[in-house]
């Protein structure tokens, strides 16, 4: 018997399992079950809370088609939680190990339980060889790719993860699962790739819609959403603060 806590960011929903207290084995097999949403717990995903020699936990991060990533912005926060209302911490500002690195937690803890955390995603990634992306392009703000007919222009940015944006007219009216499924495995992304389809409302304020790797589309994505402003930004579409508005279910993050 395994004990998992279900948790969610913005509706971006894992299952969270003690893998220092217990012994978690066959995670990719154990990531496409609890993840069913049909005959599991229902999940975008498995994450596993591990010990780590270089910070004070270490997270591994499983999509639900079981395979490893290297960050979640939405998952780390929901981290930063469970480790400290588990009594696994008692330290306000935690480092956690991904493998995009060691990120740094900041919990705003109240009558004893975390209420809100942010976290330091670190410096967006835009060399094509390190996102990865196929293009001559540095930074890559013009990758055309035509799909079904219809072409679009990508901006590739990773967050430790590769992402590759690109404008749409209408975010709601979008047939994100027709064309989200084909971008994600495009020849040109050779680890694939995340995708945010966006609409620009003015500088401050952007809708999203993504397509996460492994997952399909969910309801939120926090590297989605930082590489989404730094694409936004590089191509002079809005300020570096903005406003990232999820459809369906109006949350909305603050990028900065």
């Amino acid at each position: 018997m395994k004990k998992f806590t279900k948790m969610h960011g913005l509706g971006n929903d894992y299952v969270y399992m003690d893998a220092i207290h217990q012994n978690i084995d066959k995670e990719s097999e154990l990531a496409r079950f609890v993840s069913n949403r049909h005959f599991g717990i229902g999940s975008d995903g498995l994450i596993l809370i591990c010990k780590s020699d270089v910070a004070d936990f270490k997270m591994r991060m499983f999509n639900q088609d079981g395979s490893e990533a290297e960050m979640c912005g939405n998952g780390i926060r929901c981290v930063g939680k469970f480790v400290y209302d588990k009594a696994l911490t008692n330290k306000e500002t935690v480092t956690i190990e991904t493998l995009a690195g060691i990120k740094t937690l900041n919990l705003n803890v109240r009558d004893g339980k975390v209420k809100t955390v942010r976290v330091d995603m670190g410096e967006p990634i835009l060399e094509p060889e390190e996102i990865p992306v196929i293009s001559k392009e540095k930074p890559v703000k013009n990758l055309k790719r035509k799909v079904l007919g219809k072409e679009f222009t990508l901006s590739c940015v990773s967050m430790g993860n590769p992402h590759a944006i690109t404008i749409v007219e209408n975010t709601e009216e979008f047939d994100i699962e027709t064309y989200g499924k084909l971008l994600e495995v495009d020849k040109v992304f050779p680890n694939k790739v995340n995708v945010e389809f966006i609409q620009i409302i003015d500088q401050e304020h952007i809708k999203m819609r993504v397509w996460e790797r492994g997952a399909g589309e969910t309801l939120a994505c926090g590297t989605g959403a930082c590489a989404t402003l730094v694409a936004c930004s590089l191509n002079g579409l809005t300020n570096r603060h903005a406003f990232i508005e999820l459809l369906r279910r109006n949350f909305r993050n603050r990028v900065e």
